[in-house]
């Protein structure tokens, strides 16, 4: 199914993310966690690509999976800009004989020495376009709460993301957010700015301090007072640190879906306790 038709059918949806393995020898783990977070019975799964087009094998692989062997609806991210034109056509054409109908379509981190050229896609946006006239796809987009680190402003950051919806985005999925109050302000100003496309909230449950230095490093996410606390207090308790994070988490999904978020897209880090747990905690909510 593809998730468009989802969202419009549906008055809330629960998503997991994974990402794949960057070789065959650790495929097994990736498809026992998938398998495991199938029977939280979720309404998509989504599966990442890898920097540099790393896992561009496996990310349809594990997408096929879901889709074909699981009965899930699968996600599959694709980025363009470390990948030619003709790379992500033959990438494309996998996925759609693989039964695949949605995509994720990201521009992904620049490589070193980047110089854009016309053999490549230089923006998400262009990606988005492609895809639409090949046809066959429910074709989402990423947005940024806090706004992208290379946007000159909160504002163009707006820009850039309309111009992906007017390209034929059909929903948005959010980087993560530990501050409610910023996806709140976020969905006020792309409404403002004519973005009325849904917006799925993307949740990180922190399980351990290495893994939200490194992921706010990369995407610019800033820390709540409070969660600084909760890092600092129980950092060197791994296993206190990840209750906390699960209970983080679940605090935020229930303002959320409170507040009337209807789209709630959980980072599993390949982790289906952590996720198990949520869905647990939100039982009667969910």
């Amino acid at each position: 199914m593809k998730i468009s038709e989802q969202l419009k059918n549906k008055s809330r949806t629960t998503s997991f993310e994974v990402f794949p393995p960057k070789n065959d020898a650790a495929y097994a783990p990736v498809e026992a966690a998938v398998d495991t977070l199938s029977g939280f019975q979720p309404d998509f799964i989504s599966v990442t690509y890898g920097a540099g087009g790393g896992t561009s094998v496996n990310t349809p692989k594990i997408a096929a999976h879901i889709q074909n062997d699981l009965h899930i609806p699968a996600l599959a991210h694709l980025t363009c800009a470390s990948s030619s034109k003709q790379e992500i056509e033959r990438i494309v054409l996998d996925l759609k004989a693989k039964g695949i109908e949605n995509i994720l379509a990201l521009r992904g981190d620049l490589p070193e020495n980047y110089a854009p050229d016309r053999n490549h896609y230089q923006y998400a946006s262009e990606l988005v376009t492609a895809l639409r006239e090949i046809g066959g796809f429910s074709v989402g987009a990423a947005c940024y709460p806090e706004g992208h680190v290379e946007a000159a402003s909160p504002e163009a950051d707006l820009e850039h993301l309309k111009e992906k919806v007017d390209c034929g985005a059909e929903f948005l999925v959010t980087q993560m957010f530990f501050d409610n109050t910023a996806l709140y302000s976020f969905l006020y100003r792309a409404l403002k700015k004519g973005i009325d496309v849904p917006v799925l909230a993307g949740i990180m449950p922190v399980i351990n301090k290495r893994q939200i230095a490194r992921s706010c490093a990369l995407s610019g996410t800033t820390l709540p007072s409070r969660f600084k606390v909760m890092i600092d207090k129980f950092s060197d308790n791994p296993e206190a640190l990840k209750q906390a994070g699960i209970a983080y988490a679940t605090e935020q999904i229930i303002d959320l879906i409170a507040n009337g978020v209807n789209g709630i897209h959980i980072y599993t880090m390949n982790r289906p306790e952590v996720a198990g747990a949520i869905m647990h905690n939100l039982s009667s909510i969910l």
